[in-house]
């Protein structure tokens, strides 16, 4: 453990539960440029995090598909509802369900099914899979409604049909409108400048791995695609100021003469006239051909933000390196030199299931005007890897902290801390000097001794435990409080909701956990 000095002890008066609400969660990540930044959080406060408790437990009825239940709930701090004004969560599960949820009682207000007349076929690969596990598979988006306190849900069902729900009752606010081909699989939507953004992987259904948007003051839809390799950013696509889309791309080659942009990062921006998707900018790694080689895939969202006059994006992949880059050329004159490549942080040994960087990278600038970068890791840190401040042997994933620091007009990233061990670590939250994370709990082996590869859900399922939450000091990696055993089951591909001193997970068995301040 490292030596550091002890805070003096701080009294927090009772009327601290009693503090206006002032914080919305209106699209996964918290915004369009996602940095998983809670900048309005003013109730959680490193002194108080410690007394969290769970405030309750909500069993909804989601049927998961094969290891998909919940998504991370969206939160709409004050909606006006029939019943009066109401904190609301809109939850998204894989059965092609929305709910609505009131956070002061942890009730359902109402649930909105999806129904479809698309059926699956029985075999190929459009079949129920881990990695196509059909049904709904983006976290929705909200937008601002037609008067204040008005709010409209965003969804694609599993037929690849766009929804517009009345946040407030759930009912539609327009009919079901054609975006997408059915039996897709399509990451977190993302609203910029009355656009919808997705991106879609795995070529679930036989479809191609396409980027799509929807220009919502037409009602005309983009597309651009394919890729070469699967784009499946854990929160779908981050928006640039000048509306361009940026995604990591999946397990594919690098042949850019040839219009094939896999293992790599892409660009994309809609154009003003036809509402079309056209290639913008993008960056290979120098060492992509490798990373094809080895399933090495750059599959992590990208976080945007700005940093002394200039925006910034940083990204990750599996062979665990963090890129920074200028949005003004993400990869230079030559679309391979961005402004830094990192060292590997993790997966020495390469392992492309259960090591390295997944999911979504997070940012945020502490009150000094310090620039912080964080990212999850799966498996041990490299053995290169030294941080200066590190809380024991770390195993199975952690979370690592990195300042960003301008060496006479160098930017680099330099290692701050290593968090405790987490069973799967994933993308963390920041809210007022506070990192929320989590160990996912989910058995993520997809080879054994005994049959060699068999990535099926029957024995990962069977081999998965429970997650476990943690509250860190930001400045410090320092853990906080743990909710231990208070979660009984694991969670893939899902995330963490932070608003107005409540902290969201939801688990597999469909249980949406609610922890905070009595």
């Amino acid at each position: 453990m490292p030596h550091m000095r002890k805070l003096p002890r701080i009294i927090i008066p009772l009327f601290v539960c009693v503090l206006a609400f002032s914080a919305d969660w209106l699209t996964d990540g918290a915004n369009p440029q996602r940095t998983a930044w809670q900048q309005d959080e003013n109730i959680l406060t490193t002194a108080n995090v410690g007394g969290m408790k769970l405030l309750w437990k909500l069993k909804l009825d989601n049927q998961p598909r094969v290891m998909h239940s919940l998504f991370p709930p969206l939160i709409i701090e004050r909606l006006n509802t029939p019943q009066g004004p109401r904190q609301v969560a809109i939850e998204a599960g894989s059965s092609d369900n929305i709910y609505a949820i009131d956070v002061e009682k942890g009730e359902v207000i109402w649930k909105k099914h999806f129904e479809s007349s698309f059926a699956p076929p029985a075999n190929g690969r459009g079949s129920p899979g881990i990695l196509c596990p059909g049904g709904q598979t983006a976290t929705p988006v909200i937008g601002p409604g037609s008067a204040s306190g008005q709010y409209t849900v965003y969804a694609a069902s599993w037929d690849g049909m766009l929804h517009r729900l009345n946040a407030a009752n759930g009912e539609d606010i327009a009919p079901p409108a054609k975006w997408m081909p059915p039996n897709g699989k399509p990451y977190a939507l993302n609203l910029f400048d009355n656009v919808l953004y997705t991106h879609t992987a795995q070529s679930c259904g036989g479809n191609p791995n396409m980027a799509y948007s929807y220009d919502l003051a037409t009602n005309k839809a983009g597309s651009w695609g394919p890729v070469g390799g699967g784009m499946w950013g854990r929160t779908g696509p981050a928006m640039s100021a000048d509306g361009t889309m940026y995604t990591g791309t999946g397990d594919g080659q690098w042949d850019p003469a040839n219009g094939i942009y896999g293992s790599g990062i892409v660009g994309l921006k809609q154009d003003p006239r036809t509402k079309a998707l056209a290639l913008a900018d993008f960056y290979g790694p120098s060492n992509a051909e490798f990373l094809v080689k080895r399933d090495l895939d750059m599959q992590v969202t990208p976080a945007i933000f700005q940093y002394k006059g200039r925006e910034l994006m940083v990204d990750a992949g599996k062979e665990c390196r963090i890129y920074l880059m200028d949005t003004k050329s993400i990869g230079g004159d030559d679309h391979r030199t961005p402004l830094y490549r990192s060292p590997q942080i993790c997966n020495e040994d390469y392992n492309s299931a259960s090591q390295g960087i997944w999911g979504s990278m997070a940012t945020w600038e502490d009150a000094q005007g310090t620039r912080w970068v964080l990212t999850p890791i799966w498996g041990p840190p490299h053995s290169a890897f030294k941080a200066p401040v590190d809380y024991g042997e770390v195993n199975d994933g952690a979370i690592v902290a990195f300042r960003l620091e301008d060496k006479t007009g160098t930017l680099t990233l330099e290692p701050a801390w290593l968090s405790q061990n987490m069973n799967r670590a994933e993308p963390p939250v920041i809210a007022d000097g506070i990192v929320f994370a989590y160990g996912n709990g989910e058995d993520t082996t997809q080879s054994y001794p005994d049959v060699g590869l068999a990535d099926t859900p029957e024995r990962r399922i069977a081999g998965s435990t429970h997650a476990i939450l943690y509250a860190l000091d930001a400045q410090t990696g320092k853990t906080l409080w743990s909710s231990r055993n208070q979660i009984s089951s694991w969670n893939h591909w899902s995330g963490l909701t932070v608003a107005n001193g409540r902290v969201y997970i939801g688990t597999y068995d469909s249980n949406l956990y609610c922890f905070g301040l009595n």
